[in-house]
């Protein structure tokens, strides 16, 4: 089974913040969707940090970039009337969906989500 990551759960894992260390025990077996991937990239690069090579290290470690598939799409969309109360954003939508289609549990930093079980399997990794 694998273990679909929010963006907050791997720049925990990359930035060494509380929580790391159960990202790291899932890396070898999880995705990403490319949404929460741009994400990712995007932080890594504002805060200064090399992302030239960090998704070939990252793959080695076992990660995979799922694309964000129009079923993903739809049911994002869906789920925002329910996650808005709760201040989702679209990437986190993103990152809910990849996890619904692919019946698995959602890691993420964000411990708002528990509110969303047990519809939706999540794990807070702090």
């Amino acid at each position: 089974m694998s273990a679909v990551l929010d963006a907050s759960a791997l720049l925990a894992y990359l930035q060494r913040e509380p929580g790391h260390d159960r990202v790291a025990a899932v890396l070898a077996r999880s995705v990403i969707s490319a949404v929460n991937w741009t994400e990712v990239i995007g932080k890594t690069h504002s805060a200064g940090l090399q992302t030239e090579d960090l998704l070939d290290s990252l793959a080695s470690l076992g990660l995979t970039v799922e694309p964000f598939s129009s079923t993903q799409a739809e049911t994002a969309g869906r789920l925002l009337e329910r996650t808005r109360p709760l201040g989702l954003s679209l990437a986190d939508r993103a990152c809910l969906a990849l996890a619904m289609d692919r019946g698995e549990v959602a890691h993420t930093a964000d411990r708002a989500w528990l509110r969303l079980r047990p519809e939706i399997d999540i794990e807070a990794i702090r």
